[in-house]
């Protein structure tokens, strides 16, 4: 990857940044750059990573400066004091302006899958979301929609939202026929800062310029 990781905010605590999409997480087995192998070269000190994006996801991550920091920063970010937000494209529109999703999601880590399933299925799990429809296309084949994230499933947003004949743009793998990039952002998080204990909120929006962002005004 060519250029600086943009970082919003760095203590001795924490760290935020945006994920470039295309970019992993964090390290895995093929050795490539990941967000915290480059953000270890560019702020030259360890970086631990207390979440994660799909590789094909941009936006806002939060990063534990220390080992310390880490385990109170995991924490948090499975409880309901974290506040996740994301922008998404999709296809069509919900038939709501706003609304909720509930549904029983299962991985199957074999194919990196997700799918709805019954409540009686032995390894489902609760998935629960919240949106806001803020545009449509002037075609109306997408939609732009706000979405606030309750629980952290593997591909949640993009099941959800495929299951019910809207996927996110540029999602292949779950019946986006587009060939445009993921259009799915994390574009807001809000937290108590662990040792500041001051509520801190971070926003970033995709690039409006590439398609499908640039059918809307972000």
């Amino acid at each position: 990857m060519n250029g600086m990781i943009q970082v919003l905010y760095k203590d001795d605590t924490l760290a935020v940044a945006v994920k470039p999409a295309g970019v992993l997480s964090q390290p895995d087995r093929t050795g490539e750059d990941s967000m915290v192998t480059l953000l270890k070269a560019q702020l030259g000190r360890e970086v631990f990573p207390v979440h994660r994006l799909d590789r094909a996801v941009g936006g806002l991550m939060l990063f534990a400066m220390t080992k310390q920091a880490a385990g109170k920063l995991s924490a948090l970010v499975t409880s309901d004091a974290f506040e996740k937000e994301y922008t998404a494209v999709i296809h069509g529109a919900p038939a709501e302006e706003k609304g909720e999703l509930h549904d029983m999601l299962f991985h199957d880590s074999k194919r990196n899958l997700t799918s709805v399933v019954p409540d009686s299925h032995k390894e489902a799990k609760e998935a629960r979301l919240a949106y806001t429809l803020l545009a449509r296309d002037m075609e109306g084949e997408f939609s732009l929609v706000r979405i606030r994230l309750y629980t952290g499933r593997t591909h949640q947003i993009r099941v959800q939202f495929a299951s019910r004949s809207m996927p996110i743009a540029g999602d292949g793998k779950y019946g986006a026929r587009d060939r445009m990039g993921l259009a799915l952002w994390s574009s807001r998080l809000s937290f108590r800062h662990p040792v500041r204990k001051k509520t801190m909120t971070f926003e970033a929006l995709p690039d409006h310029t590439v398609a499908p962002w640039d059918r809307f005004s972000l």
